[in-house]
């Protein structure tokens, strides 16, 4: 697999930073639901429960040698979604922010996508630092002057002020989903995107709000043969005609859409051959597909489902090339996962900037890096405890019963209210942001 990084430079990380309260201080509206890259790693976005945006600019250069530095402030903050009532089916939509999808930028001005369940919302965001002055019918505070008769003519003029940020709604588009979008993705051509709810897939034009277009639908004529949904779905980087979308069967299908303008037949399916030998009850919820990532080549994906991820070839649909096991150590735990709703958690999964490594997270704030050249893997923490500045992390090992070592957690002592679902990697330099709870970890690989 391609990659230029050197082999193993992608599992050894050092702590930046920490933004967020202390675990206590924890509300349901802080949990961060979606973390996101722009373009170029200038900028960071971020989603939670209450339905705002955070977005954090990257630090410029520091001292004399001109290196970047990894940590990120706050930029811009906003509300982007509001809770709403569906007065015709008497239910609640929340604010929560499912996904963050940033636009190439084309002037000075960002802009990004942003949904909750029902809704997208494509945002501006921009600078203002001159502010115009001298007007003819009201003074410098806003207010009509007397008579409104001036007595001389001004002429206006720009002059600076304090750095402000704006953002700004341009388009909403609404009323097209029936179930709950788990997903949006930016075509390449920067014209369309898609959205995806857990039986349909609808191609937007970013122009156009109050229609779309039904690319694919696999809801049955009755309900109760229903025996899939969809659960994730993303273009390809460079092929503006192809996107992948996954199931809750553990299958992935490509459609090309210049075969026909309604994709419910795929150009090829990926699917892992199962083993009749280890099927059980809890066979089909744990390969379900929770996430999945196109390669930055395109040529290759990953995709995570709830004990592994798995990298395939585009041009090999019968298995994955590689398949890494996240925590393997959780199969002795699926009755009590399963009792307490956790096999049930939607795990993200993302590529490092040269398509060598990937990462994705786990329970007790875990997080896995694996290279794809070197084979190896790391389990990492974000953690509070460990965030002493250039504190390099400690790999963690997880034991699954009898003699435990000094440095290993027990798989018994593991908390399976502190995971990490949400991680985004830099496109371009070793930096990871990882999202724990409320708190938005930033680990760095540069010595």
């Amino acid at each position: 697999m391609a990659g230029s990084a050197a082999s193993g430079d992608d599992l050894v990380w050092y702590f930046s930073q920490v933004k967020g309260t202390m675990d206590d201080e924890v509300s349901d509206p802080d949990i961060i639901s979606t973390v996101e890259f722009n373009h170029d790693g200038e900028l960071l976005a971020t989603g939670d429960k209450g339905g705002r945006v955070v977005i954090f600019q990257r630090e410029p250069s520091t001292k004399a040698s001109g290196s970047r530095s990894s940590e990120y402030n706050v930029y811009s903050t906003f509300q982007s979604h509001e809770p709403e009532f569906d007065y015709l089916k008497s239910l609640e939509i929340e604010e929560k922010i499912n996904k963050i999808r940033w636009l190439s930028q084309r002037n000075q001005a960002h802009f990004l996508l942003s949904t909750n369940d029902k809704t997208v919302k494509l945002w501006k965001v921009s600078e203002r630092e001159k502010q115009a002055v001298g007007f003819n019918l009201r003074d410098e505070d806003g207010q009509l002057h007397a008579g409104l008769r001036p007595r001389s003519l001004i002429v206006p003029h720009y002059e600076p002020m304090e750095l402000m940020i704006e953002a700004s709604p341009k388009k909403v588009f609404a009323n097209a989903h029936m179930y709950h979008i788990n997903s949006i993705s930016v075509n390449s051509d920067d014209e369309t995107y898609l959205s995806a709810d857990d039986l349909r897939i609808n191609l937007w034009n970013l122009e156009i709000t109050d229609r779309s277009f039904n690319i694919v639908d696999i809801k049955p004529e009755n309900m109760e043969n229903l025996t899939e949904v969809i659960t994730a779905a993303e273009y390809h980087p460079r092929e503006c005609h192809t996107f992948v979308y996954s199931s809750s069967k553990g299958t992935i299908r490509l459609c090309d859409m210049r075969e026909a303008a309604l994709c419910d037949k795929h150009a090829k399916i990926f699917e892992e051959p199962e083993d009749p030998n280890s099927r059980s009850f809890f066979s089909e919820i744990i390969s379900s597909i929770s996430d999945v990532k196109f390669s930055h080549s395109g040529r290759y994906m990953i995709t995570r489902d709830y004990l592994s991820i798995n990298v395939w070839d585009l041009n090999m649909e019968s298995k994955p090339v590689e398949s890494f096991q996240v925590h393997e150590y959780l199969k002795s735990k699926l009755c009590s996962l399963y009792e307490n709703d956790c096999i049930f958690d939607k795990f993200e999964c993302c590529w490092n900037g040269t398509d060598s490594a990937i990462m994705t997270g786990s329970y007790n704030n875990f997080f896995r890096v694996f290279d794809c050249n070197s084979k190896k893997d790391v389990t990492l923490e974000a953690s509070r405890e460990n965030s002493r500045q250039r504190a390099q992390l400690k790999s963690k090992k997880v034991s699954q019963g009898g003699k435990r070592k000094k440095d290993e957690v027990s798989v018994d002592s593991l908390d399976f209210n502190r995971k990490i679902l949400h991680t985004a990697w830099h496109p371009k330099d070793k930096i990871i942001a990882v999202a724990a709870t409320n708190n938005l970890y930033i680990f760095d690989s540069n010595n």
